[in-house]
């Protein structure tokens, strides 16, 4: 068994991405320990309103109040909902948070089974539960002792990898409520997929219709490490209303996002040799064009992305497997797959040229260049003329000076 840990700054956050699972029939309510009703019979305003009562007992404590565990078990566990809920209560009583307010969810949407534990540190005094080092000092001798209790494979006998993961439906704008799609898609993405930079990143999402944005290099965005994530049409041009990575569940801003590519860093590929060998195995087919070998490798789960500079030329080529949840830049190896490799591969010397189309002039923009052009013919025509009138004209001093000079003025004589 493995358990993650993390501090969500808003409970209720918490509780709606649980439910909004349970209502796309992804996951289930299957516990709630110490609330007045069984799982079943709450709401989700009941829910809120137990949490929301028992956080207000502690006003200071506004940005770490909550937890959120989630207990990952082996392919191979496929546990009923009566043992799923032994097993939370054990892990609760074990860390010490047993007569707390907290909920059990058991979801189902990735290739392992899994239970998410919802709970605050708030105790019925208003104080609250020490956290510190939680993982090391309660969590891991908790999750020890559990796995001798219920038999479960321990964790690092045997890796949790899912077998098959679910697969993941590309993103329709205006068919579903935008920030809940793309925290599917990422939620799935940052677990599951092996990338180590933000391009290779996109590079998936696209696959998704979607993309993470950091802004222009230079930008305010850029310089205060901002990120936005938005949903893309069929021809990958940005559409709907952008969401801020902060505002989303899990929290994947940039800083959250460079974490993850140091850790990726240090993990192999296990799968890229696969890859390379479906690449070669199109290729051997002599395709004529990229269309062609396109469509070669999406037979095997496969999705090339194309990356333009901004002057619209083509100058790169991603293998994104969702297979085996790769990212392969050709250019890597010896560029032994990039654009100018390719393009001696297939037989159409055309297939991998790509320009950005011209830009059209609207209307309004013509007439803005005319009024400008019409503008400076106008200033050049009269410049001359401009320049005479605004010269000073010479003057001879010696004629302006008796109209210059004061007159004297007589002074009264007082006769005394």
């Amino acid at each position: 068994m493995v358990v993650k840990i993390t501090c969500p700054h808003r409970i209720k956050s918490t509780l709606v991405y649980n439910e909004q699972k349970v209502k796309t029939n992804q996951a289930s309510c299957i516990y709630a320990g110490n609330f007045l009703k069984d799982s079943d019979r709450l709401t989700f305003h009941d829910k809120v309103r137990r949490f929301t009562d028992r956080l207000a007992l502690n006003e200071r404590a506004q940005k770490s109040n909550s937890l959120h565990f989630s207990l990952n078990f082996h392919p191979s566990e496929n546990k009923n909902a009566e043992t799923l809920q032994a097993i939370a209560i054990s892990y609760m009583e074990k860390i010490g948070f047993g007569a707390q307010p907290y909920l059990v969810y058991e979801h189902r949407d990735a290739g392992h089974p899994h239970i998410h534990i919802v709970t605050t540190n708030i105790q019925s005094s208003g104080k609250r539960i020490d956290t510190f080092q939680i993982a090391k000092l309660k969590s891991e001798p908790a999750r020890k002792e559990i796995e001798m209790e219920f038999g479960l494979i321990r964790a690092g006998n045997r890796p949790i990898q899912p077998a098959v993961y679910p697969s993941m439906e590309k993103i329709e704008y205006g068919k579903s409520e935008i920030k809940r799609s793309i925290t599917n898609v990422l939620d799935k993405v940052l677990n599951q997929y092996h990338f180590t930079s933000l391009a290779s990143l996109n590079a998936i999402l696209k696959s998704f219709h979607v993309i993470a944005d950091p802004g222009k290099e230079g930008g305010r965005m850029w310089k205060f490490n901002g990120l936005i994530y938005q949903v893309l049409d069929a021809q990958g041009k940005k559409v709907g209303m952008p969401i801020k990575a902060s505002s989303m569940y899990g929290n994947p801003t940039r800083a959250t996002l460079e974490e993850k590519f140091k850790q990726n860093l240090e993990k192999p590929r296990a799968h890229l040799p696969e890859l390379k060998q479906a690449l070669d195995l199109e290729l051997s087919k002599k395709p004529v064009s990229l269309s062609e070998l396109e469509t070669g490798l999406k037979a095997q789960q496969i999705d090339i992305v194309l990356r333009l500079n901004e002057q619209g030329f083509l100058y790169e080529i991603t293998f994104v497997d969702h297979r085996n949840k790769t990212v392969f830049n050709g250019s890597e190896d010896g560029r032994l797959y990039s654009v100018a490799a390719l393009q001696k591969r297939l037989t159409d010397n055309q297939a991998i040229t790509a320009t950005k189309q011209p830009q059209t002039v609207t209307p309004k923009l013509l007439v803005k260049k005319k009024r400008v052009e019409h503008k400076l013919d106008i200033q050049s025509a009269a410049g001359g003329l401009l320049k005479n009138l605004l010269k000073p004209e010479e003057t001879d001093n010696r004629l302006l000076y008796p109209l210059l000079k004061k007159k004297r003025k007589n002074k009264r004589r007082l006769n005394l």
